[in-house]
């Protein structure tokens, strides 16, 4: 597994809460859910490349 970097993000209060309530409801860590949001924003900018697990799959689908 690839070695995570830490740092520390200051969030309002508010939006704290509601990061933490979406997290609650998909069954995440609040940093599971931040993580999670913010490569599907990269790669819905086509700035992170895909995961190559799905490609993987998505290319044997093909087939």
């Amino acid at each position: 597994m690839a070695q995570k970097k830490a740092f520390p993000l200051r969030l309002d209060p508010a939006t704290y809460d509601a990061l933490q309530r979406w997290a609650d409801a998909d069954l995440r860590s609040l940093n599971g859910q931040i993580e999670y949001i913010l490569r599907q924003a990269l790669r819905e900018a086509r700035r992170l490349p895909p995961d190559p697990h799905a490609v993987a799959e998505q290319e044997q689908d093909e087939v």
